[in-house]
């Protein structure tokens, strides 16, 4: 195991459903780390999702779970290695029933610095920022 790795808890209402959208993008379900109130998924060999039911995810804390549809809690960012994979995986988050959130502006003013990202919304309302950025001397 690698000596730093970020893990992400996320609640969700059906933890089925939502194994099945994070597998249909091409991620991968860790049985070893699943059970009927979390299931730990593999986005690479450094970060994995933790989804936990609602009621498994209020054992973490005393605050309430906000409402992902309908305010923003949080953008998940991530980097990937063209505009292609960005491409590739949103379009398999929208076939897989999530859906994508489009601001033109933003598009915009990342075009002009060289970038490309799109955002999709998983079943849940968590909100993703696939991107990729061509970096000086790439």
């Amino acid at each position: 195991m690698p000596s730093k790795m970020i893990f992400l808890n996320l609640p969700v209402a059906d933890l089925e459903r939502s194994k099945r959208f994070y597998e249909a993008i091409g991620w991968k379900v860790n049985q070893d780390f699943t059970d009927g109130n979390a299931a730990c998924i593999v986005v690479d060999d450094n970060i994995c999702l933790m989804l936990l039911t609602h009621e498994f995810f209020t054992t973490f804390g005393t605050r309430p779970i906000g409402d992902t549809r309908a305010t923003v809690n949080s953008l998940y960012a991530l980097s990937l290695t063209s505009a292609q994979e960005v491409d590739d995986l949103t379009d398999a988050a929208l076939r897989a029933g999530g859906t994508e959130e489009v601001n033109a502006d933003k598009r915009a003013q990342e075009a002009e610095v060289g970038m490309h990202g799109r955002t999709f919304l998983d079943p849940d309302g968590h909100q993703w920022e696939p991107f990729y950025m061509a970096y000086p001397g790439n």
